[in-house]
């Protein structure tokens, strides 16, 4: 590569890892929140939910590396244009394909980025939050060991104990039931004991009081308990994963799915056979994104005014291939036949791309020229 292309592709680099940097950070902010909410709620540790949110990790990155990509290419394209430096090297000779060279090979490289992504790490760390999601919901006594906070580790459920003293004792326990239609039942109880037996944990409360509300008639009945055994593990809703995500298998099983796959995730073939055709196009999404970018700037020359113009016209272009991915997607699943809808997205997109900068290198292509006066006799 020539010093130009160097330059231009070190520009591309840094800009792509800033804006990688900053929507992952977004993006991972607002998840982290609702993970947050959901794991701490329910008193989990913090290093459950530092857990799962590195898990998340990589399907947010693929999320914004297409968005990164284009936006590292505009925002290049948009600072080389006011300081004239593409200006320089039109007038130079340097061709708009001869340009986009470097552009090409950054999209290159971040689609290799993609695909080890959207091929390894993906599946994987779906996999893995998948189970650990499993073991959380199963594990009822855990959630419910946090002091001084209303807990909810079921539907239905609200638990809150003031204090757990070293010997293992809970004190001043509340425990609300409404699980059922009819009627609302509260536990309070002055200490109480969680003990594992063989068919499942059970709270065991004392000295205390169980107030049952009944909706149809707005009845209270009120009983006084010595010790009351509670059955938590009936707010346990299985252990094994009754449905996988066909996104958490690997893409050599996608295109030959098993019965038992086929059973687990209760999909067709027509589903396996998209995502693993997806997968192969996917990759080539930050291509597209960042040639669709580049090359609209370079459409309509040097401006005082900026290049909104060409912006505006590559968020349009790349929202049209979004919604040609969209159609692809719902025909492609419904029919395993048209399993290569999923390449005419992209393939588009590098039309398009190439369409700009024909235009950018030719600018009067579609016009017509002006028609010369007829020669006197």
């Amino acid at each position: 590569m020539s010093r130009f292309d160097r330059y231009l592709l070190a520009q591309l680099t840094v800009l792509f890892g800033f804006f990688s940097l900053v929507l992952v950070s977004v993006y991972w902010i607002n998840r982290a929140v609702i993970l947050f909410d959901q794991l701490i709620a329910d008193g989990q540790s913090a290093s459950v939910f530092f857990e799962f949110t590195a898990l998340s990790l990589p399907n947010v990155i693929r999320l914004v590396l297409p968005m990164a990509a284009f936006i590292a290419a505009v925002y290049m394209t948009n600072r080389l244009s006011s300081e004239s430096e593409l200006v320089v090297a039109r007038a130079t000779g340097v061709s708009a394909f001869r340009m986009a060279r470097p552009v090409a090979v950054f999209g290159i490289m971040a689609s290799l980025m993609m695909a080890v992504l959207v091929n390894l790490l993906v599946p994987i760390s779906r996999t893995q939050l998948a189970e650990r999601e499993v073991e959380i919901q199963t594990n009822i006594t855990a959630r419910m060991l946090t002091e001084g906070q209303f807990l909810h580790p079921a539907n239905g459920i609200t638990f809150y104990l003031r204090e757990i003293t070293p010997q293992g004792e809970l004190l001043d326990v509340f425990l609300s039931d409404d699980r059922a239609e009819e009627s609302r039942t509260t536990y309070l109880a002055r200490k109480a004991y969680l003990i594992r037996e063989e068919d499942g944990p059970k709270l065991v409360m004392f000295d205390g009081t169980a107030q049952t509300f009944n909706y149809a008639d707005q009845r209270l009945f009120t009983t006084n308990f010595d010790d009351f055994s509670y059955d938590i593990g009936r707010l346990i809703v299985g252990g094994d994963r009754d449905k996988r995500d066909v996104r958490e298998y690997l893409t050599p099983a996608l295109f030959f799915p098993t019965p038992e796959a086929l059973a687990a995730t209760r999909k067709d073939r027509a589903v396996f056979l998209y995502e693993g055709h997806l997968r192969l196009a996917q990759p080539l999404s930050p291509l597209v994104a960042a040639l669709i970018g580049f090359a609209a700037l370079m459409v309509g020359g040097f401006s005082r005014f900026g290049v909104w113009k060409q912006i505006i016209l590559a968020i349009f272009l790349l929202i049209g291939v979004q919604v040609l991915e969209n159609m692809a997607a719902n025909a492609a699943r419904k029919d395993a036949e048209l399993w290569y809808l999923v390449y005419v997205p992209p393939a588009v997109g590098l039309m398009m791309a190439g369409v700009l900068l024909v235009l950018a290198e030719r600018p009067n292509l579609f016009r017509r020229r002006p028609r010369l006066p007829e020669a006197q006799a």
